[in-house]
């Protein structure tokens, strides 16, 4: 069994919102269902964990319910993303293989791109969706230039994130252990010494963190309808 987790707990103060972001309307509809409707075309996808905040659970069981969506749970989350998806690991349905996390505020995340990080995992063990880096990057200390890393060999990282089940728990308990708070799913893997692969994304998979994104998003979604 594949399972997709939505750690979705956050606020969206950086959005502008006094609430959840992903219960922004998005093209007339909240963001989440957005997202889930993406998944929910893979038949390599079959089952759903979404984690939001205790408060919230009520409204988006009410925003489900008439989605035609696969065996879905609701769950609360933690204070930090990776305590969300650690409670969403431990709700688990006993016959899981692969485990997805996936950010639910990405809802222009292809079909295709879920697909190849399910391979790649089931393949390797642990996969990202990441799309070579286009921009010069530069490390900075004190405000202060400090190298230029070769761009041939940095990926901005995405998600979904997959892994077969038992690396991402032991990843999530090791990091537990030590009181460690990653980046990502993946940075918790190769702390244990597990290879991650890439599955090639779009660029269109963008995460709506901002004022700006949001209004992008309206664009692409009205671009979507004509």
């Amino acid at each position: 069994m594949t399972v997709a987790l939505f750690p979705a707990a956050g606020r969206g103060r950086r959005v502008g919102a006094n609430k959840n972001k992903i219960l922004l309307n998005l093209a007339g509809e909240p963001i989440l269902l957005h997202t889930l409707r993406k998944f929910a075309k893979s038949n390599m996808v079959d089952y759903f964990i979404i984690i939001v905040a205790e408060r919230e659970i009520e409204e988006v069981a009410e925003i489900l319910k008439n989605e035609n969506l696969p065996p879905y749970k609701i769950i609360a989350g933690g204070k930090e993303r990776q305590y969300s998806v650690e409670n969403g690991l431990k709700s688990l349905p006993k016959d899981t293989d692969i485990v997805l996390v996936h950010d639910a505020a990405r809802p222009f995340v292809s079909v295709d791109t879920i697909e190849k990080v399910i391979d790649t995992a089931k393949k390797y063990g642990a996969a990202i969706a990441a799309v070579p880096e286009k921009n010069t990057v530069k490390t900075v200390e004190n405000g202060i230039v400090t190298a230029t890393p070769k761009r041939e060999n940095l990926w901005a990282a995405a998600t979904p994130q997959g892994f077969k089940s038992e690396i991402l728990i032991r990843a999530y308990e090791k990091a537990r252990a030590d009181n460690f708070l990653g980046t990502d799913d993946a940075s918790l893997a190769e702390r244990i010494g597990v290879p991650v692969h890439i599955a090639e994304d779009t660029y269109d998979n963008f995460k709506i963190t901002s004022k700006s994104d949001l209004k992008i998003a309206e664009f692409i979604m009205r671009g979507e309808k004509l």
